[in-house]
């Protein structure tokens, strides 16, 4: 029993330990100008890499695996089952290094049955409901202007795990339509703000990179093909963080793991549940009239 107690007693103490380094100091992280230049650079190789994968004709990111696996995926897909992957961009076969920070890179698609391009895009731009139909991830949205394709919205981000993290963000959205039955949107980050003391009376924004480093940039990149009788859509996130101790690394990987999987899941489910439900309102019910001779 005593070494049994003393077991206990040593991972409350590292659980301790490591809730006390994962709630951040009042100093928080600083975003260093070294994490951004890095940063900027995965973001030029990644976006390479999609503009050779349309070249070779990889719409999706599955259409780089082999046939069977393609094939394997596009049944679950059309049975309503997401299908989202980790990635990473490698240069030149190597790793891009990231100093005093983390790279979150994630890839997800679903099909939306009975759905069309415009159908889709039209959930997609509609920003002042992103707060519906992304909740609770988003709590508030708006359309801040729009200029052809190009657009610039505010959304506030909120997720509760370990901590509860609020952040005001603002975006450069690009809509590119490549042929008639395909598309792509871009999304940049222009501006992430942590709140602090959410819902309180002394509720404010800490200075912008100057917080506790839970995402400091967002660029999100969207994918479009109407096919099979609906469309496919992909979503690719690629999000910067402060980076955490190795000591952590127990803790931290599996919410690394998980969160932005869960995050990506809902993102794409979401969307299909606002175009299906979208659809079916404009749907007109049928009325039948009255037979010739029958009376009221």
């Amino acid at each position: 029993m005593a070494t049994y107690m003393r077991q206990i007693t040593a991972l409350l103490l590292v659980v301790w330990i490591a809730a006390g380094l994962l709630v951040p100091s009042a100093e928080g992280a600083e975003l260093k100008s070294a994490t951004v230049a890095a940063f900027d650079r995965y973001i030029r190789v990644t976006e390479a890499r999609m503009e050779d994968d349309l070249r070779e004709g990889h719409f999706f990111f599955v259409d780089r695996f082999p046939d069977n696996r393609r094939h394997a995926i596009d049944a679950q897909l059309l049975r309503g089952m997401v299908d989202i992957q980790r990635i990473q961009t490698l240069e030149k076969g190597r790793t891009i290094p990231i100093p005093s920070g983390m790279i979150h890179h994630w890839v997800g698609v679903i099909f939306v049955p009975n759905a069309t391009l415009p159908q889709v895009r039209a959930v997609l731009e509609d920003y002042d409901e992103h707060e519906k139909f992304y909740k609770p991830d988003v709590r508030r949205s708006k359309l801040l202007e729009r200029n052809g394709n190009e657009s610039k919205t505010y959304l506030q981000l909120y997720k509760k795990s370990l901590v509860t993290v609020v952040l005001n963000a603002n975006f450069d959205v690009t809509y590119t339509p490549l042929t008639s039955m395909q598309a792509q949107t871009k999304s940049y980050s222009t501006r992430i703000a942590e709140i602090e003391n959410q819902g309180k009376p002394d509720e404010h924004e800490l200075p912008v990179g100057m917080d506790h480093g839970y995402m400091w940039r967002l660029y999100t990149y969207w994918r479009t093909e109407e096919k099979s009788g609906g469309v496919y859509l992909q979503v690719e996130v690629v999000a910067l963080s402060r980076k955490f101790p190795l000591i952590l690394g127990w803790l931290i990987n599996p919410l690394i793991e998980n969160i932005p999987r869960s995050m990506i899941s809902g993102l794409l489910i979401n969307t299909r549940r606002a175009v299906i439900e979208r659809n079916a309102a404009t749907v007109e019910p049928v009325v039948s009239s009255p037979s010739l001779g029958s009376h009221p």
